[in-house]
Protein backbone atom coordinates (compact mmCIF):
# COMPACT_ATOMS: atom_id res chain seq x y z
CA UNK A 1 0.00 0.00 0.00
CA UNK A 2 1.30 3.27 -0.84
CA UNK A 3 1.96 5.69 1.79
CA UNK A 4 0.14 8.89 1.63
CA UNK A 5 2.15 12.08 2.39
CA UNK A 6 1.16 14.58 4.94
CA UNK A 7 -0.66 17.15 3.07
CA UNK A 8 0.06 21.04 4.47
CA UNK A 9 -3.17 21.62 5.75
CA UNK A 10 -2.78 18.37 7.89
CA UNK A 11 1.23 19.81 9.18
CA UNK A 12 -0.55 23.31 10.10
CA UNK A 13 -2.69 21.52 12.21
CA UNK A 14 -0.31 19.06 13.85
CA UNK A 15 1.38 22.49 14.53
CA UNK A 16 -1.85 23.71 16.12
CA UNK A 17 -2.47 21.21 18.37
CA UNK A 18 1.10 20.92 19.57
CA UNK A 19 1.91 22.67 22.74
CA UNK A 20 3.98 25.49 22.58
CA UNK A 21 6.91 25.27 24.75
CA UNK A 22 8.12 28.88 24.76
CA UNK A 23 4.62 29.44 26.72
CA UNK A 24 3.75 26.73 28.84
CA UNK A 25 7.47 27.75 30.26
CA UNK A 26 6.53 30.93 30.90
CA UNK A 27 3.16 29.69 32.54
CA UNK A 28 5.60 27.97 34.51
CA UNK A 29 7.52 30.50 35.84
CA UNK A 30 5.09 32.71 36.82
CA UNK A 31 3.30 29.71 38.90
CA UNK A 32 7.11 29.05 40.50
CA UNK A 33 7.13 32.96 40.81
CA UNK A 34 3.34 33.15 43.23
CA UNK A 35 4.54 30.23 45.22
CA UNK A 36 8.19 32.12 45.92
CA UNK A 37 6.86 34.74 46.39
CA UNK A 38 3.90 33.38 48.87
CA UNK A 39 6.60 31.35 50.32
CA UNK A 40 8.48 34.40 51.62
CA UNK A 41 5.68 36.51 52.54
CA UNK A 42 4.90 33.01 55.31
CA UNK A 43 8.70 33.21 56.33
CA UNK A 44 8.16 36.98 56.65
CA UNK A 45 4.91 36.69 59.06
CA UNK A 46 6.51 33.28 60.61
CA UNK A 47 9.24 35.80 61.48
CA UNK A 48 7.64 39.10 62.58
CA UNK A 49 5.53 36.50 64.77
CA UNK A 50 8.47 35.08 66.69
CA UNK A 51 9.78 38.52 67.43
CA UNK A 52 9.48 38.57 71.79
CA UNK A 53 6.80 41.37 71.32
CA UNK A 54 7.77 44.13 74.41
CA UNK A 55 5.59 43.42 77.41
CA UNK A 56 2.76 46.59 78.27
CA UNK A 57 3.78 48.52 81.32
CA UNK A 58 1.52 48.53 84.42
CA UNK A 59 -0.63 51.75 84.89
CA UNK A 60 1.45 54.71 86.89
CA UNK A 61 4.71 53.55 84.59
CA UNK A 62 6.29 56.84 84.21
CA UNK A 63 10.26 58.02 83.66
CA UNK A 64 11.75 59.70 86.35
CA UNK A 65 15.25 61.70 86.86
CA UNK A 66 17.71 61.09 89.97
CA UNK A 67 20.77 63.03 90.63
CA UNK A 68 24.07 61.50 90.85
CA UNK A 69 27.67 62.32 91.11
CA UNK A 70 28.80 63.94 87.69
CA UNK A 71 31.24 61.81 85.80
CA UNK A 72 30.21 58.30 87.36
CA UNK A 73 26.54 58.04 85.69
CA UNK A 74 27.60 55.06 83.94
CA UNK A 75 28.87 53.33 87.59
CA UNK A 76 25.86 54.19 89.20
CA UNK A 77 23.36 52.95 86.39
CA UNK A 78 25.38 49.42 86.82
CA UNK A 79 24.60 49.62 90.08
CA UNK A 80 20.76 50.37 89.87
CA UNK A 81 20.83 47.74 87.25
CA UNK A 82 22.20 44.82 89.82
CA UNK A 83 20.26 46.09 92.61
CA UNK A 84 16.77 45.82 90.47
CA UNK A 85 17.72 42.24 89.25
CA UNK A 86 18.99 41.43 93.18
CA UNK A 87 15.60 42.76 94.61
CA UNK A 88 13.49 41.28 92.04
CA UNK A 89 11.92 44.25 91.06
CA UNK A 90 11.92 43.79 87.28
CA UNK A 91 8.57 43.80 87.30
CA UNK A 92 8.22 47.48 88.59
CA UNK A 93 11.86 49.30 87.38
CA UNK A 94 12.23 48.71 83.63
CA UNK A 95 14.93 51.05 81.99
CA UNK A 96 17.69 52.91 83.23
CA UNK A 97 19.27 55.10 80.48
CA UNK A 98 22.07 57.83 80.97
CA UNK A 99 21.19 60.23 77.88
CA UNK A 100 24.32 60.50 75.61
CA UNK A 101 24.44 62.07 71.96
CA UNK A 102 27.79 61.29 69.71
CA UNK A 103 29.70 64.17 68.83
CA UNK A 104 32.41 65.11 66.46
CA UNK A 105 35.48 66.87 68.17
CA UNK A 106 37.50 69.12 65.25
CA UNK A 107 40.30 70.44 66.70
CA UNK A 108 43.56 72.08 64.94
CA UNK A 109 42.80 69.71 61.65
CA UNK A 110 41.81 66.55 63.70
CA UNK A 111 38.67 64.58 64.08
CA UNK A 112 37.82 62.80 67.35
CA UNK A 113 34.43 61.04 68.06
CA UNK A 114 33.24 61.32 71.63
CA UNK A 115 30.24 60.01 73.05
CA UNK A 116 28.92 63.02 75.56
CA UNK A 117 26.61 62.82 78.52
CA UNK A 118 23.42 65.26 77.30
CA UNK A 119 22.56 65.87 81.40
CA UNK A 120 25.78 65.34 83.56
CA UNK A 121 25.01 64.27 86.71
CA UNK A 122 21.65 62.77 85.79
CA UNK A 123 20.29 59.62 85.03
CA UNK A 124 16.93 58.70 83.56
CA UNK A 125 14.80 55.44 85.16
CA UNK A 126 11.46 54.25 83.87
CA UNK A 127 9.99 52.95 86.62
CA UNK A 128 6.49 52.58 88.95
CA UNK A 129 6.76 54.68 92.33
CA UNK A 130 5.75 53.22 95.15
CA UNK A 131 7.64 53.14 98.82
CA UNK A 132 9.39 49.75 97.72
CA UNK A 133 10.88 51.30 94.52
CA UNK A 134 11.83 54.50 95.96
CA UNK A 135 13.27 53.19 98.49
CA UNK A 136 15.39 50.37 95.58
CA UNK A 137 16.28 53.31 94.11
CA UNK A 138 17.30 56.17 96.96
CA UNK A 139 19.45 53.85 98.42
CA UNK A 140 21.31 52.91 95.50
CA UNK A 141 24.92 53.57 96.31
CA UNK A 142 25.83 56.90 94.05
CA UNK A 143 22.26 57.94 94.28
CA UNK A 144 21.84 61.26 95.55
CA UNK A 145 18.15 61.72 94.99
CA UNK A 146 15.59 62.17 92.92
CA UNK A 147 14.46 65.62 91.21
CA UNK A 148 11.32 66.16 93.15
CA UNK A 149 9.22 68.80 93.75
CA UNK A 150 9.02 69.07 97.57
CA UNK A 151 8.70 66.06 98.80
CA UNK A 152 7.61 63.97 96.25
CA UNK A 153 9.30 62.90 93.19
CA UNK A 154 8.34 64.13 89.46
CA UNK A 155 8.07 62.51 86.67
CA UNK A 156 8.97 63.83 82.87
CA UNK A 157 5.93 64.65 80.66
CA UNK A 158 6.10 62.29 77.66
CA UNK A 159 7.15 64.53 74.98
CA UNK A 160 10.13 65.43 77.54
CA UNK A 161 11.16 61.46 76.97
CA UNK A 162 10.55 61.65 73.46
CA UNK A 163 12.84 64.52 72.66
CA UNK A 164 15.77 63.06 74.89
CA UNK A 165 15.44 59.48 73.38
CA UNK A 166 15.27 61.25 69.82
CA UNK A 167 18.07 63.07 70.50
CA UNK A 168 20.31 59.76 71.67
CA UNK A 169 18.84 57.95 68.56
CA UNK A 170 20.12 60.87 66.10
CA UNK A 171 22.09 59.42 62.95
CA UNK A 172 24.20 62.67 62.93
CA UNK A 173 26.58 63.73 64.96
CA UNK A 174 26.56 66.64 67.08
CA UNK A 175 29.78 68.58 65.69
CA UNK A 176 31.67 70.44 68.41
CA UNK A 177 34.57 72.64 66.64
CA UNK A 178 37.73 75.12 68.95
CA UNK A 179 36.89 77.63 66.60
CA UNK A 180 34.24 80.51 67.21
CA UNK A 181 33.16 83.60 65.37
CA UNK A 182 35.48 86.64 65.35
CA UNK A 183 38.71 84.14 66.29
CA UNK A 184 41.98 84.46 64.00
CA UNK A 185 42.08 80.67 61.96
CA UNK A 186 44.41 79.44 59.50
CA UNK A 187 43.55 77.66 56.41
CA UNK A 188 45.55 74.48 56.11
CA UNK A 189 44.24 73.48 52.93
CA UNK A 190 43.40 74.16 49.62
CA UNK A 191 43.96 76.57 47.11
CA UNK A 192 44.03 78.80 49.98
CA UNK A 193 46.91 77.63 52.22
CA UNK A 194 48.46 79.19 54.91
CA UNK A 195 45.66 82.13 54.45
CA UNK A 196 45.00 83.86 58.09
CA UNK A 197 41.60 85.19 58.56
CA UNK A 198 38.49 85.65 60.35
CA UNK A 199 35.87 83.33 60.76
CA UNK A 200 32.74 85.04 59.59
CA UNK A 201 30.14 82.11 59.83
CA UNK A 202 30.01 78.76 61.39
CA UNK A 203 27.59 75.89 59.52
CA UNK A 204 27.62 73.39 61.49
CA UNK A 205 24.77 71.47 59.22
CA UNK A 206 27.42 71.34 56.40
CA UNK A 207 30.60 70.70 58.81
CA UNK A 208 32.05 74.30 56.69
CA UNK A 209 33.63 77.66 57.77
CA UNK A 210 33.00 81.02 55.77
CA UNK A 211 36.93 82.75 56.84
CA UNK A 212 37.34 86.79 55.79
CA UNK A 213 40.66 86.94 53.98
CA UNK A 214 42.79 89.91 52.86
CA UNK A 215 42.72 89.37 48.69
CA UNK A 216 43.51 92.44 47.13
CA UNK A 217 43.45 95.38 49.39
CA UNK A 218 39.87 93.98 50.38
CA UNK A 219 38.29 91.41 52.81
CA UNK A 220 37.20 88.37 50.34
CA UNK A 221 34.83 85.40 52.29
CA UNK A 222 35.79 82.30 51.42
CA UNK A 223 34.23 79.16 52.63
CA UNK A 224 35.82 75.82 54.01
CA UNK A 225 35.64 72.72 55.67
CA UNK A 226 36.09 72.34 59.33
CA UNK A 227 38.81 70.33 58.94
CA UNK A 228 40.64 72.56 56.52
CA UNK A 229 40.95 75.62 59.43
CA UNK A 230 42.94 75.37 62.71
CA UNK A 231 42.70 78.32 65.53
CA UNK A 232 45.59 80.88 66.25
Amino acid sequence: MESVAPTSDDALEEVAAAPDDRETATVQADADAVTAGETAAEALDEAEAAQPTKPPRPEGTAWYVVHSYSGYENKVKKNLEHRIESMGMQDQIFQVIVPTEEEVELRDGQRRTTERRVFPGYILVEMVMNDDTWYAVRNTPGVTDFVRSGAKPVPLRPEEVDRILRRMEAEAPKIKVSFRVGQKVRITEGPFEDFMGTVDAIDTDRARVRVLVSMFGRETPIEVDFLQVERQ
